[in-house]
């Protein structure tokens, strides 16, 4: 990267870092006055973390919680009507609008969104609906990355990079993780263990920086308490490792409970401006009973740690308070995932500290890990977070265990399901994401450049776009050649993975053929080994003349069957969600 532009993405990050900073302290500004206002007319509050001026004592008035339905359906009344009628793309936990914009609009986002999300968010959260911070800062902070990008003319390349930046800043400061935001950020964007790696450097710098002006105003305590205690003993670890596939279980249902309630409410055949007041309502009435669930529950996951919640209750709000969050959230209400997901696995490691005798404190906080980072396919992250939220450096290990084993069994469950992350924005890998589709032809075009696959020399002067058209085979140095070959929708390859595809050539073949590059829907894909094959895939080939019987029994390589370029351009526009 040249000296200049290093220099310039140096100084973007430092100031990205100080304005991440400061917006995330108006909204927390924004989120108080909320609060007070509509608890204040409920006579109810709920236990606060000490370390954000709160006292973990639960407060209900002369009129017991009556008054709770209310304030959470004109919550969600109040924040439906902002955002559906200014920016419907700000409805939901946020997150997911910063990692599409990311991979599909070359990092923009409309300037009119974050300030909308802060006061809808604001206003969901502060009425006591079931959601968390980490959306809507995510999504303020990075849009004033984008609204940064857009005023001094960045290219698209940077533009994301500044959005990454913004959205690192903004969680440092909230949540007090310098280190554990600025790998959400880079990790949220796939759902596999891929990062955006080029980007680490520098949305490290802007959560630390945002880390550091953040302190002023608040200090640099974590955010949860923990007692102090010992390294875990080695018979220990078989708590944490059953903790671990409890919580994969746990994280394999978040999605589908989630998104499942947002396909009933998107059902429902009204105007999306009043759902999430139906979804206050339901939820409000359910805190009657459970006011655990209101909010995003900080206070309640301490008395977790400090072992002073019955298990029973417990052991029911670990299913409540999805729910909650689903009602919530799912309605088109704003607010994040992040607490409400923290707060189930703190639920579940309290019950199994509980029903064994354990530490609370040590299975409470990793029961936090290890189920968001199943839930929302951030491993790393969550892992990072957790400890610096809680200042629990010493359950590092047992925490990356029992993250570990939720992360595998939350995959292996989820692999056939509909939903497999609580963030739909979300990309298999990078060779799945527009954002990089330029770079791999970069690459392909290098590759043909420096030789590694040559052209026959009677095949220079070939029109190669029309002839793989045509399906003809294109000779190239070394006896083999290059073809087009289109997968019917009965071809039984179909639902296969691509490394599948040498099971079907004899043996002294299974070397000679070498999948390029599949086209799918107008996007370029990198064939790695754990991709699927679609009806209507376009594959590219490299093989020897000897495969293509063989493979003619797969793929039809007559040019009738062919995308015309026609046809490519017409579906060239990435779509507009995962």
């Amino acid at each position: 990267m040249p000296g200049k532009r290093q220099h310039q993405l140096i100084f973007d990050s430092i100031l990205l870092g100080v304005v991440g900073a400061l917006a995330a302290q108006v909204f927390m500004l924004l989120l108080h006055w909320s609060q007070d206002i509509f608890l204040n007319f409920a006579q109810y509050h709920p236990p606060g973390l000490p370390e954000e001026g709160g006292v973990l004592t639960e407060v209900i008035g002369p009129h017991w919680l009556w008054f709770i339905p209310i304030i959470t359906t004109i919550g969600g009344l109040l924040s439906g009507l902002l955002v559906y009628s200014f920016a419907p793309e700000a409805e939901g936990h946020g997150t997911d609008t910063a990692v599409k914009a990311y991979h599909y609009a070359g990092g923009f986002i409309r300037a009119r969104v974050s300030p909308l999300k802060a006061v809808a968010s604001a206003i969901t959260i502060g009425s006591g609906g079931a959601a968390g911070r980490e959306g809507p800062t995510a999504l303020i902070s990075a849009g004033i990355g984008s609204i940064y990008a857009t005023l001094f003319h960045r290219p698209e390349e940077e533009r994301r990079l500044l959005v990454l930046m913004g959205m690192g800043a903004g969680l440092a400061a909230i949540f007090r993780s310098p280190v554990g935001t600025a790998f959400f950020a880079i990790e949220v964007l796939y759902a596999s263990m891929e990062f955006e790696a080029f980007a680490l450097l520098y949305v490290l710098l802007a959560s630390i920086v945002a880390y550091t002006i953040n302190g002023l105003f608040v200090g640099f305590d974590p955010l949860f308490t923990v007692p102090a205690m010992g390294m875990p003993a080695a018979s220990d670890y078989l708590w944490y490792i059953l903790l671990g596939l409890v919580g994969g279980v746990v994280a394999a249902m978040l999605p589908s409970i989630f998104y499942y309630t947002r396909d009933a409410f998107h059902a429902i055949p009204i105007p999306p401006h009043i759902k999430p007041a139906i979804g206050g309502l339901m939820m409000g009435l359910m805190a009657m009973w459970l006011p655990q669930v209101l909010g995003g529950g900080y206070g309640w996951i301490q008395l977790a740690i400090n072992g002073n919640m019955a298990l029973t209750t417990m052991a029911i709000l670990v299913f409540a308070k999805m729910v909650a969050m689903a009602l919530t959230v799912s309605s088109g209400g704003s607010g994040g995932v992040f607490a409400p997901g923290l707060f189930v696995g703190a639920m579940l490691g309290g019950v199994m500290a509980s029903l064994f005798h354990l530490s609370s404190a040590a299975f409470v906080v990793v029961g936090m890990a290890a189920v968001f980072a199943g839930a929302a396919r951030v491993p790393m992250a969550t892992l990072l977070m957790v400890t610096e939220m809680t200042g629990g450096y010493h359950l590092l290990v047992a925490a990356a265990l029992a993250v570990s084993i939720s992360y595998i069994v939350e995959t292996l469950l989820t692999s056939k399901l509909k939903y497999k992350s609580l963030y739909e924005g979300q990309v298999p890998g990078r060779a799945d994401s527009p954002a990089h589709h330029g770079d791999y032809l970069k690459a392909a075009i290098h590759i043909l450049k420096n030789h590694n696959i040559e052209l026959s020399p009677k095949g220079e002067h070939v029109d190669l776009e029309r002839l793989l058209e045509t399906g003809v085979p294109i000779d190239l140095a070394d006896d083999k050649q290059l073809r087009l070959g289109r997968l019917p929708e009965k071809s039984p390859l179909v639902g296969k993975r691509v490394r599948n595809l040498v099971s079907i050539l004899p043996s002294d073949l299974k070397d000679d053929v070498r999948v390029s590059a599949i086209f799918r829907n107008g996007r370029t894909l990198i064939p790695y080994g754990d991709l699927i094959f679609k009806p209507c895939d376009r594959v590219l080939f490299i093989a020897t003349p000897q495969t293509w019987e063989h493979l003619s029994s797969y793929f039809q390589f007559d040019h009738e069957f062919m995308e015309t370029p026609n046809d490519r351009t017409k579906s060239s526009t990435p779509p507009p969600t995962a």
